[in-house]
Parts: C-alpha cells; structure tokens; sequence
C-alpha cells in the first residue's frame, strides 16, 4: 500500500513542523550560554535530545494511527509527539517549566504526556515497552479498538526490557508494534560496538512476531512498511518489530559536537526533510506555491506556541505535591 498524494503532504507537514520546533527550541536553549560549552541559564531548563534527521520515523508511521491508538515515545521525542498530534502550545509551554504545560511543568522536555493525543514519553531507555505492551493487552482483553506503539532507540533493543515484553506481545499476539529508530548510536557509542547482531528486527523471529527492516530513512518506504505493521496489528495476527534505518543530524543531545563520528560518516549524512520536499516537487504532487503557503502555515503555528510557551506563568512553588497521584 503506497501512500495518496494527500497522506505524502500530511507526513511532509509534520516532518516540516517538527524541524521548524526543533529549530526555535534550539535557538531558545542557547540564550544565556556560552557558545563553546554551552554553560550558562537560559529560558529552558535541562537536557535537550532534538529529533533533527529522525522525523520520517514518526510521520511515516503516525499518519496511520486514529484516537483509540495510543503512542509512546523515548528520551528525542519531539517528532513523534508532533506527528501524533500533540498540541504544540501546551507542549512548548511544558518545554519551558510553565504551569500551562502538558504536565504543569513538572515533566520536561522527555517526559511529555497527552491524554487526549493518547501519548505518552519517558527518558528511562525502554521503559515505554512495558506501558505500551499493557496498553495493548487492556485493549484486547477489554475487547476495545485500537493498537499501541512504542518508540524506542537501537541501543534500548540491549535492555532486558525490550526482551521481556516482546517475548509476552508474541505469547499473547497484541496489537504491538515496536518502533526501532536506527540511528546506529547509542549515545557515542556505535551499534557495531554494542549490539550483537546487524539487524534488531531480526530477533522478531525468537518472539513469534513480524520483523521488518527499513533502509533510506524514507517517509513513503516507512509509510508501506508501517502499514503492514498496523494491519497485522489490528487484525490479531500479533506484534511487529518495525526497525528504521534513520540519521542523527546532531548529536545525541544540545552541547555534544559528536567528535566521535568520522568525518567520512558527517559527510555521507542526509536531510531527509529537503530531500522529501523535492521529490514531492518533482512528483507533482503539491506546487512550489502550495508548499511554500503550507510551510508559512507551519512557521506561523511554531512561532504563535513558542510565545505561548515563553508568556506563560511558572507554576506556584506551593503546588509541587499536587498532581503526583490520581
């Protein structure tokens, strides 16, 4: 199943509106630092993972997804949670610490929570395995509709974690697909140096489940894969480990100069983001005019949600104890 020109747009627009965040959030960060180190305090607090080169990974599966799924997400989740709809104010204000954040400020840029987007993500590596899968299996005991996904990074297929649960999304056949986000780094370390194997997809087989590999870091190759993923899912043939061969256009996080990469690899490094935009150009399937309009659009959502994000109130001290339990 290929994708309609009108499903190619959607996953440009969110691949688009990410980078756009990614780059106001960067610029951000990098008040009141030094440009070397990076010290300094400036509007946001804490670490930044940023999602630059991985966007085709959230737009290529998301654009499948509907209201009873659910979605979860690991420590760069920003693509993913702007593909899966989150909304973008309530977000950067959670970015900034602001009381009119997602969680009230209290979760942070990796701890990102949407009831109403069925979203969810975490800093802790493979921890939304777990959630995910129990997301799923509710949904099939329950008899309700909807299937979970769960992003993680190539380095969390070594967490015991990662094992654990797809060992019981093949034992029980959830409706599962876990998303593999090949970057080939975990951290400054290479998956060669890691990782036993040369594809995580791979192990599918020791669960009982659907392996599928993905090579380019292309929107419309993700998009055929992830659909058969999906339908596998939704029909009760059981879960899916979906690895994507992607690119980390920066480093692992805001202040690492990835020093450790070669400079062969920096070179041979592609953004999938013109690239898409190109093709879509050449396809025809959306004007040069239409396409500029859509990215004004999108300029304009990013900047109305970093004023929204920066104008907002921090949270009253007094109220750090609340919101902890249901």
């Amino acid at each position: 199943m290929k994708p309609s020109p009108q499903q190619r747009l959607w996953m440009y627009e969110a691949m688009y509106r990410s980078r756009r965040l990614d780059d106001a959030v960067l610029a951000a960060y990098m008040e009141g630092k030094t440009p070397v180190f990076h010290m300094g305090r400036g509007p946001l607090p804490g670490e930044m993972h940023q999602s630059f080169g991985q966007e085709p990974c959230a737009a290529g599966v998301c654009v499948h997804l509907g209201k009873d799924d659910s979605v979860g997400a690991g420590h760069r989740p920003h693509h993913v949670a702007v593909a899966r709809g989150v909304d973008l104010k309530k977000m950067v204000a959670e970015l900034f610490g602001k009381k009119t954040g997602l969680s009230g400020g209290r979760g942070g840029h990796m701890h990102l929570y949407s009831a109403e987007a069925n979203f969810f993500s975490s800093g802790i590596i493979a921890e939304g395995m777990g959630p995910g899968a129990g997301m799923a299996l509710a949904r099939k005991m329950q008899g309700k509709p909807g299937i979970a996904v769960t992003y993680i990074g190539d380095g969390a297929a070594n967490q015991g974690a990662f094992h654990e649960v797809l060992n019981m999304v093949g034992l029980w056949k959830l409706p599962f697909i876990c998303v593999i986000e090949d970057n080939k780094y975990g951290v400054s370390v290479h998956k060669k140096d890691s990782t036993a194997i040369e594809r995580n997809s791979d192990r599918a087989a020791a669960y009982g489940i659907a392996g599928e590999f993905v090579a380019g870091n292309d929107p419309d190759l993700i998009f055929e894969a992830a659909g058969r993923a999906v339908v596998r899912a939704r029909s009760g043939q059981g879960g899916t480990i979906l690895e994507l061969e992607t690119e980390r256009l920066h480093g692992h996080f805001i202040g690492d100069s990835g020093g450790y990469r070669p400079d062969a690899e920096r070179k041979a490094m592609q953004d999938p983001i013109p690239a898409y935009r190109e093709r879509l150009l050449t396809e025809e399937v959306s004007s040069a005019a239409d396409m500029t309009a859509l990215e004004a659009k999108v300029q304009g959502q990013v900047d109305e949600a970093m004023r929204f994000g920066r104008e907002s109130e921090y949270p009253d001290a007094t109220d750090a104890l609340e919101r902890l339990y249901a």
